[in-house]
């Protein structure tokens, strides 16, 4: 096994527990292949970590072990049946069988997530070292579990026979899903529990669901017997498959509304006829991939809270998401009062949560704590 030697002080932070080493912070970085297993060691020569390499990315190494690792292979097949484990605890496989298996370095496998459908598994990896390291993957994952299939993120079928559609059960409600073929396979899995939250809140209520996609929100809310619902979204397959999705659980199509539009033209054409919705939930895209995009992310995030906050009715709810890691919690709650001021409203936050349970977040790698969804009332 190769070495790479640290430039910076870092020893106490790995041990700690960070799972990145960026390749600035080594000492002249050698010439190493995708995926090779290294040995960190600090400028003094003493072994502190074991991980693996990236050629191309910043991240130069993502840790698997603050250690000696005896047998990779081995290791992440244990982690792999841990965090399986660890979702099969909290959740009911009856109720819910389409959850993310692998949360990356939360579940201490860097650079990799697994998100699983039923009986199909769809990966991604993070950079050509990823890619490498974890090319048995599909098989481990097999092992651990009964599976048909196992497919890329970007199409690629990695084991088995992975089926064009098929359809999955989140807390009871069905979802038609096209594993690896469609952005997030048309059900993003971190909003589980704050669709189940939205549900709760909706009896009674006309309720707007923005960048509705295939009707996640929707559904909860129709189930949780809103009295409307509005879902829009600038997608016409997205919303095809959101009048699927009712029609799959029984749910009235009578009651709800499918909008083909670009969200802030609907709103923008909502508040000038002073349309007013009981609850409203806004589940944008992520403005802000990377921290060069943060100042025009904030600009798009206090547009879309001005608008959403001027069609919810006085007293009425707004869930405002955001999951761009780069816009923190605090940033993105202040955004959204400071819209509301801008409008002349309150925005009272009652509730702020983030991602489901199979999305853990661990104290050395903040950088997992992406998703808000801030529950607030406007006055």
């Amino acid at each position: 096994m190769r070495s790479v030697t640290l430039g910076k002080k870092l020893d106490r932070a790995i041990r700690a527990g960070a799972p990145w080493i960026y390749r600035d912070a080594l000492d002249r970085p050698p010439r190493l292949r995708d995926g090779e297993v290294v040995t960190v060691e600090t400028g003094a020569g003493r072994p502190v970590a074991t991980g693996f390499w990236d050629t191309r990315s910043a991240i130069a190494v993502r840790v698997l072990e603050a250690g000696p690792v005896e047998d990779p292979p081995a290791l992440v097949e244990t982690r792999l049946r841990e965090a399986l484990a660890r979702r099969l605890t909290a959740l009911d496989r009856t109720r819910t069988n389409a959850f993310r298996w692998v949360h990356g370095e939360a579940d201490r496998l860097p650079g990799l997530h697994a998100d699983l459908y039923d009986d199909v598994a769809v990966l991604r990896f993070d950079g050509g070292g990823a890619r490498e390291f974890y090319a048995h993957v599909a098989k481990q994952l097999a092992g651990a579990t009964t599976l048909r299939g196992a497919i890329d993120r970007d199409g690629t079928v990695l084991a088995g026979r992975v089926p064009e559609t098929l359809t999955v059960r989140e807390n009871g409600l069905l979802f038609e899903v096209s594993p690896g073929r469609a952005s997030k396979g048309g059900l993003f899995l971190d909003q589980r529990e704050n669709r189940e939250r939205v549900e709760m809140l909706s009896s009674g209520s006309s309720v707007l669901n923005l960048f509705g996609y295939t009707g996640g929100f929707s559904l909860y809310a129709a189930r949780g017997g809103a009295a409307s619902t509005d879902t829009v979204d600038v997608s016409r397959p997205a919303l095809a498959a959101a009048r699927r999705n009712f029609a799959l659980n029984a749910l009235p199509l009578a009651l709800a509304r499918f909008h083909e539009a670009d969200v802030f033209d609907f709103l923008e054409a909502g508040s000038g006829r002073r349309r007013f919705w009981d609850l409203v939930i806004s589940d944008p895209p992520s403005f802000a991939p990377s921290r060069v995009s943060l100042p025009a992310a904030r600009r798009a995030y206090f547009r879309l809270h001005q608008l959403a906050v001027a069609v919810t009715s006085p007293g009425g709810l707004l869930c405002a998401a955001s999951c761009s890691s780069h816009f923190s919690r605090e940033e993105h709650l202040e955004n959204v009062r400071e819209a509301a001021r801008s409008r002349g409203r309150r925005f009272e936050v009652l509730e702020v949560h983030g991602a489901g349970c199979d999305h853990p977040v661990i104290p050395a790698f903040p950088e997992g704590d992406y998703l808000k969804f801030a529950i607030g009332r406007v006055r």
